[in-house]
């Protein structure tokens, strides 16, 4: 077949997969734990002014939206951001680089495009929403795919060559063979 690769028991299964995102999760915890120390550093005095308070005459209250913008943008906004570009320029995150995996098309196994990425980054909240079961679904499919990457039409290979990705044809279709 030359310089491409032929998949076939190659898809990456789960529990790979969940060393991958172990390692991405420790990864996004330090990077957090470091910012929120730099910002505590750098901006101390503002900071203090913007934190919850309780005033045992009146209650709970909230200083400015300082704290909250950068809260919203450290749990929500940057690991979407940082999520879609590592699948987009590495075709994975740090953690499926560190464990030999990649993100490919599951009809091509070519790169996969931004409505991809986007499309899979927001079906992963179906795949946990019951008890996880759209992870634990790779287990049982064929091709080791969670809901997410059915509906986002990936696949996750045990893969970093960037050869050609080429699918073995199914056996009981004769017409594709």
């Amino acid at each position: 077949v030359g310089s491409e690769m032929c998949i076939r028991d190659r898809y990456a299964g789960f529990w790979i997969r969940v060393w991958a995102n172990l390692i991405d999760l420790i990864i996004l915890i330090i990077t957090y734990i470091i910012f929120s120390w730099l910002m505590l550093l750098a901006a101390s005095d503002t900071l203090s002014l913007n934190i919850y308070y309780l005033d045992v005459n009146k209650g709970i209250h909230r200083g400015s939206s300082f704290l909250t913008f950068w809260d919203i943008f450290f749990h929500n906004l940057l690991p979407f951001i940082a999520t879609i570009w590592f699948w987009l320029r590495f075709q994975a995150t740090p953690g499926k680089m560190a464990t030999n995996l990649r993100l490919v098309d599951a009809k091509n196994g070519k790169k996969i495009s931004t409505k991809q990425s986007i499309g899979r980054y927001f079906a992963q909240i179906i795949s946990i929403i019951p008890f996880g079961l759209g992870y634990f679904w790779i287990v049982i499919d064929k091709k080791n795919q969670s809901w997410h990457d059915k509906l986002a039409g990936t696949v996750v290979i045990r893969s970093r060559h960037f050869d050609k990705v080429v699918f073995e044809k199914l056996r009981d279709n004769p017409k594709e063979t």
